[in-house]
């Protein structure tokens, strides 16, 4: 039993999305709605920083240090917890300072934590000299890696696919967004210690699917070793597109602002500009295309991220 700290709101419900399917020409639609799991404007990883918090308290940790972009939703649910549970908060953030901070950048300041910006290619050096800095100024410091994909983290996604079987919910393709790969690696793990039929397809974010593909297999390996589990994850067994990409992360497509107001306009649903945005625009352009037999039913797993669409830089991209 891997150490658990609840705080999620839980189950997320799981909902059809009948109008959009309509409008794509009858697609079997169903979304996990992971936006809903409570934390600061919830999202995926507030299901991974549940297993997070439990082995950094094991760790007398008094400090959670993480990093992410300007506008990562990691960070932001983060730094809601570490105010929840009266810890300190260190965002190691690339880019650029905000004159105005808006999206995730507001709500970061607003529960507290410090904040240091960098550029990019420095952002590991510094992480880990802020680490060294705060633990030898007494913080007690634990260094959560990019969004919290970790072995212990994925274990939010073995317990989330677990919670979606529950809902009975029969589906044979599920779609999510796919990053830092935890989340997926998650799915991956619980669905092949169930024997689940169906796929699970992540829609690449920012990594060419070769990396993707070997960083999913290898959580889902170590995952599974901390279990005991003998289940061994191959990258060719990841199931990973890497063809919207576009223009690289955090620059949204017409094809993305395109998904974003078909959810919006169909469903009143909100997608967020990085993320579900992309791996929407993907799906909507993979049932178009004819990727997915007429009779197969879909899910789209809703990973979160909409504080991000009141980022400034956002919003003129998203007018009409």
């Amino acid at each position: 039993m891997i150490p658990r700290v609840r705080f999620a709101h839980l189950p997320t419900p799981i909902e059809p999305l009948p109008r959009l399917g309509a409008a794509l020409g009858g697609a079997r639609l169903w979304v996990k709605r992971d936006d809903l799991t409570g934390l600061a404007g919830g999202g995926n990883k507030t299901r991974k920083l549940e297993y997070i918090l439990a082995e950094a308290q094991a760790n007398g940790a008094r400090t959670l240090i993480t990093v992410g972009a300007v506008q990562s939703n990691h960070c932001r649910q983060t730094a809601a917890l570490a105010a929840r549970y009266g810890l300190g908060c260190i965002l190691v953030l690339s880019g650029e300072r905000e004159d105005q901070p808006s999206g995730n950048v507001l709500l970061d300041r607003l529960f507290g934590a410090e904040i240091i910006y960098c550029a990019a290619e420095e952002r590991n050096q510094v992480l880990q000299q802020v680490f060294e800095e705060a633990w030898v100024a007494g913080k007690r410091p634990y260094l959560i890696p990019l969004g919290a994909s970790t072995p212990v983290g994925a274990f939010g996604y073995v317990t989330a696919f677990e919670e979606f079987l529950n809902q009975g919910v029969e589906v044979d393709w599920i779609v999510v967004a796919s990053s830092s790969a935890g989340t997926q690696a998650g799915l991956m793990l619980a669905a092949l210690k169930a024997g689940w039929a169906g796929k699970i397809l992540g829609i690449s974010i920012d990594h060419p699917a070769a990396e993707l593909q070997l960083r999913v297999a290898e959580l889902v390996n170590e995952a599974a070793e901390r279990i005991g589990s003998k289940i061994h994850c191959q990258p060719v067994d990841v199931m990973v597109n890497d063809q919207y990409l576009g223009k690289g992360y955090g620059i949204p497509s017409s094809e993305e602002i395109e998904a974003i107001r078909l959810f919006a306009r169909y469903e009143g649903l909100l997608l967020d500009p990085v993320y579900t945005g992309r791996a929407a625009a993907a799906l909507i352009d993979l049932i178009r295309k004819g990727y997915f037999k007429p009779q197969e039913r879909i899910l789209f797993w809703h990973t979160g991220g909409t504080p991000a669409l009141f980022a400034e830089r956002y919003r003129l991209l998203l007018a009409e």
